[in-house]
């Protein structure tokens, strides 16, 4: 009887321990797992914390960037806007000066004139400038050149230019009015010479005949006109560029952006 209870009493003490040893291991795996939980969500919070670095100075980049960008692009509007401005301003001065100047011109054909006739005529009085409010009188000859139209057989009066014509339609060149009267008469004369030496030259006549006389240059030809033009097409031309430049940096760098994002 003594050892069966003793037995028992063995027994039930091994399995006493059995089960404390039993808990103890399960206790200590819950540890452990929990621990390397722990050491998991540490190691994702990490990643999450340097791409969300990565991600704001990515950002802090390109808006840097963008922030760069637009005052220069600003400028260039400006720039550009400037340009075009300039350009119309041009365009209306040469509309009141050249253009009105060119379209009231009637003499727009060209011929052949042959030289009848070059003669020096009474003097025609001038003033000159000799300082502030102060004015001279001067004389200068007055040159009269009769011409033949090939196209057209009639004999009419030669003038220089259309300036000549509305100073002095009786003359054929008005030089600038000096002091020295004897230089003038000496300019007048060398050129009545050379009209006696080339007696045929290259004159514009008025097709409508609302002018009878011809003229030999024109101040505002088709050359002229073309010039006078050039420049402002040019300045309209390279402010529009600059503009539709910058637009379309603006539109290619939006369109890159597009793009990156649908490729994240």
């Amino acid at each position: 009887m003594h050892q069966r209870s003793f037995q028992q009493s063995s027994r039930s003490a091994s399995a006493g321990r059995r089960r404390r040893g039993g808990r103890g291991s399960s206790g200590k795996m819950f540890f452990v797992a929990g621990v390397k939980n722990t050491t998991g969500s540490v190691r994702g919070n990490e990643r999450r914390s340097i791409y969300q670095k990565f991600r704001e100075v990515d950002i802090l980049d390109k808006k840097k960037t963008v922030t760069a960008l637009k005052p220069g692009e600003d400028r260039a509007i400006i720039l550009g806007l400037g340009m075009i401005l300039s350009s119309i301003v041009m365009y209306f001065v040469l509309g009141i000066t050249t253009l009105r100047s060119y379209a009231d011109s009637v003499w727009t054909e060209e011929a052949v004139c042959v030289v009848l006739n070059s003669t020096l005529t009474a003097d025609v009085n001038c003033s000159y400038s000799c300082g502030s409010d102060c004015w001279r009188a001067s004389k200068y000859p007055c040159l009269q050149v009769y011409v033949s139209v090939n196209n057209t057989g009639r004999i009419t009066r030669l003038s220089h230019n259309e300036e000549t014509q509305d100073a002095s339609p009786e003359c054929f060149y008005v030089p600038r009015c000096q002091r020295d009267s004897a230089a003038m008469h000496a300019m007048i004369l060398n050129i009545s010479d050379r009209l006696k030496v080339n007696q045929q030259l290259t004159c514009f006549y008025d097709p409508s005949e609302r002018q009878d006389r011809v003229i030999l240059t024109r101040l505002y030809d088709h050359a002229v006109l073309f010039h006078s033009l050039l420049w402002p097409s040019c300045v309209l031309t390279g402010g529009m560029a600059i503009i539709l430049m910058v637009k379309l940096t603006q539109y290619l760098s939006r369109l890159c952006e597009e793009i990156v994002k649908i490729k994240r």
